[in-house]
């Protein structure tokens, strides 16, 4: 299980992906009309420069200046691309369709890695004989099983948290469009409507969570999975927010760990308190400091919680599982537990042995 640890390199690179698709399609779209170049004095102090009408456009691979014998500083120039035509008067809305797209993909590739690495940690829990019954290579299998039976499942969930945060954008534009004519009661309004959206997106991302889970357990649909892991925590809410804020509060310390110690020794080795034998790692004299290490310990931080974010992810598939277990199985030879006997101790449960005659 510990290749679990480096699939949030896969992640990042499927999400890089995302990005770079989404940025040379805005940029594609940005560009798409014709380019428009326009006559224009660089320097209207030289010369009689009104001979160059206000419009008047020109081709720079043929201009000459030459033309312009009163205005030397006459040149061609871009202005902007061409605004005429039907992808042209569309053009904000392409660009609105390609965010929504680009948010579906890495709300869809978040959703594959918590289905896959919740498949991979629920194959560990259902094995009853440890470690022998554990799947050869769990997480790609999990992998092979999402994307061959649960990719609709996945794609519906991130299409419903998309539809939210294009909502919260959408808001988001409209108090920057007209932040200077509303009035307090429509701040006022606007704000709840906000917040409103801001907690819907919190909530929908935890029910998805937890869907994704019960998806690479039982295999059924996003509705059905949603559903039974909703009620499977509301008949356990206590449990669920014990173990809620423990675990907040050590991943937090564990990043917090890695972070401040990272950020430590960056300082130290920028600042050129740390003297290191030999030439290779000496660090060349910098008159600001400070931009390197916000810089490593950003990329400290992004690593820390990816990483951390397996954990996390174990954490809430072994709860689940672990309610499951409770609520399908009461110890006897014929319902046996599957959780560990570590765990079966600490909750003074065991498996009942079975009647020999």
């Amino acid at each position: 299980m510990m290749s679990t640890l480096f699939y949030p390199i896969i992640t990042f690179v499927l999400l890089l992906v995302c990005v770079s698709y989404w940025g040379i399609t805005a940029l594609y779209l940005a560009t798409s009309g014709a380019p428009v170049y326009k006559v224009v004095a660089m320097n209207t102090s030289q010369g009689d420069c009104s001979v160059i009408r206000a419009n008047q456009t020109c081709d720079p691979e043929t201009f000459n200046s030459t033309q312009y014998p009163t205005c030397p500083s006459a040149s061609c120039v871009f202005i902007n691309y061409n605004s005429e035509g039907l992808l042209q008067r569309n053009l904000f809305n392409l660009q609105i369709y390609n965010v929504f797209a680009f948010l579906w993909c890495v709300n869809f590739v978040i959703a594959l890695g918590h289905c896959t690495l919740a498949g991979a940690f629920g194959s560990y829990y259902w094995a009853f004989t440890k470690p022998a019954d554990i799947p050869t290579f769990p997480l790609i299998q999990s992998f092979m099983r999402a994307l061959r039976y649960h990719v609709g499942s996945l794609a519906f969930g991130a299409l419903i948290l998309t539809l939210v945060q294009m909502v919260r954008i959408i808001l988001e534009y409209l108090d920057h469009k007209f932040k200077e004519a509303q009035n307090p009661c429509t701040r006022f309004i606007m704000c709840c409507l906000k917040c409103c959206f801001w907690c819907l997106e919190k909530f929908i991302k935890f029910i998805n969570r937890n869907a994704y889970i019960m998806i690479a357990i039982y295999g059924k649909n996003f509705c059905v999975s949603a559903k039974n892991a909703f009620s499977l925590l509301m008949r356990n809410i206590v449990r669920v927010v014990v173990l809620d804020k423990v675990t907040d509060l050590l991943l937090f310390f564990g990043k917090l760990l890695v972070v401040g110690g990272v950020g430590v020794l960056a300082f130290f080795f920028f600042s050129g308190r740390i003297q290191t034998p030999g030439t290779t790692f000496q660090t060349a004299a910098l008159n600001y400091y400070w931009m390197p290490i916000i810089t490593v310990v950003f990329g400290a931080y992004m690593i820390a919680h990816g990483f951390f974010s397996v954990y996390n992810m174990g954490v809430d598939t072994l709860f689940l599982c672990f309610l499951e277990d409770l609520e399908r199985n009461d110890g006897s030879p014929q319902k046996p537990y599957f959780m560990s006997k570590n765990l079966m101790k600490i909750l003074n449960k065991k498996n009942k042995a079975p009647k020999t005659d």
